[in-house]
């Protein structure tokens, strides 16, 4: 028998929770390692080429009422995006934070790093339609950001839009199962 992270445990029991109506997550907060844990904690990471737009949307997110953890990069000397992307993914999985956001120059390299952490479900956005479907059909846990497509406003409506978004349940639920599946098939050959 293979040893369970606790990560896979507690994956483990919030569904078995769920699935036998013993516990129901609210807008407020989501089930993490045993407690609840507050739904306005955002980790939030950037390389070299997010560094400004992850400062500015730090304090935007404080605006809008969310706290965040800060997971780097602290300055705009040049870093490898994939060592940060992997600690935001980290925050989210371990269930410190709710959700996780990611900026570098396209957004593209840190969503593939990240979705190749279990439990994470990245999406890139680039508009308000792209962050409001990978919320209501994907239930995206991970937003990247490329802060060299995008400009701060744009950006802002773009997190304030993810953050808001509600999954939409339903038909979708069983299309995010199956992506779901897909990772926990290919952990067991790993």
């Amino acid at each position: 028998m293979s040893n369970l992270s606790d990560a896979e445990i507690q994956a483990i029991v919030e569904r078995v929770m769920q699935q036998t109506g013993h516990m129901q997550t609210t807008p407020e907060s989501t089930y993490t390692t045993g407690t609840l844990s507050n739904k306005k904690t955002v980790a939030i990471g950037a390389d070299h080429g997010g560094f400004e737009m992850k400062t500015a949307l730090i304090e935007y997110l404080k605006e809008l009422g969310y706290e965040s953890i800060d997971c780097g990069t602290g300055s705009k000397e040049a870093v490898d995006y994939p060592d940060f992307a992997l600690a935001v993914a980290e925050q989210v999985r371990s269930g410190r934070a709710w959700r996780g956001i990611m900026i570098d120059g396209a957004g593209i390299g840190s969503c593939m790093v990240a979705n190749k952490v279990p439990g994470i479900r990245a999406a890139m956005a680039y508009d308000y339609a792209s962050a409001t479907n990978s919320r209501e059909h994907n239930n995206a846990n991970y937003l990247t950001l490329g802060a060299g497509l995008i400009g701060i406003n744009q950006a802002k409506l773009i997190v304030k839009t993810w953050l808001t978004t509600e999954f939409g349940g339903g038909r979708h639920q069983k299309r995010v199962d199956k992506i779901m599946d897909v990772e926990k098939r290919f952990l067991k050959e790993g």
